[in-house]
């Protein structure tokens, strides 16, 4: 396997991880549950372990993506910006995680305090996982780049036609 390959991998749990992680942590909070907390504040840290584990692949993969048809250096550059961004709420997010951990074990008084903490920052991070996962599809998917062609419209023409043609 090679570096780009890794990167697909390991790029999809931060994104996933987050969003779930923040509905866990929300229900969490309604249902006032720590263990419920504590589930979220887990996948919350193995996410900052693998946007660590993304980070560390994306530079491979772009050395290998940048040579690709239709690949350009600037649509790679965004996906890289987002990441990053991406990346430091993440590591916040997983020390914010560690700390609600303790207190929750520790049975402490600020713990609600930090969750209400770990779902804003969650909900940042989802935002900035939308963007990055969007950036990164589109790297190799040019059908969903803002100024893409996709030839699937052409292709459902050309099959009503041929089907019109087979009425005759």
């Amino acid at each position: 396997m090679n570096d780009a390959h890794w990167h697909m991998v390991v790029n999809h749990f931060p994104i996933i991880g987050t969003i779930l992680g923040l509905g866990i942590l929300i229900g969490g909070l309604v249902f006032k549950n720590n263990s419920i907390k504590n589930t979220a504040y887990c996948l919350f840290i193995v996410a900052a372990l693998f946007s660590f584990a993304s980070m560390n692949t994306g530079e491979g993969a772009e050395e290998i993506a940048e040579k690709l048809p239709d690949v350009t250096d600037q649509i790679i550059h965004e996906h890289e910006e987002a990441a990053e961004k991406l990346a430091l709420v993440l590591y916040f997010l997983g020390a914010i995680s560690i700390v609600g951990l303790y207190l929750n074990v520790k049975k402490n008084a600020k713990a609600n305090l930090v969750s209400f903490l770990a779902m804003t920052v969650a909900a940042v991070g989802v935002f900035l996982a939308q963007q990055t996962g969007t950036t990164g599809g589109e790297i190799r998917h040019t059908e969903i780049r803002a100024n893409g062609t996709t030839t699937a419209g052409a292709t459902q023409s050309e099959t009503a036609t041929q089907g019109e043609e087979d009425d005759d």
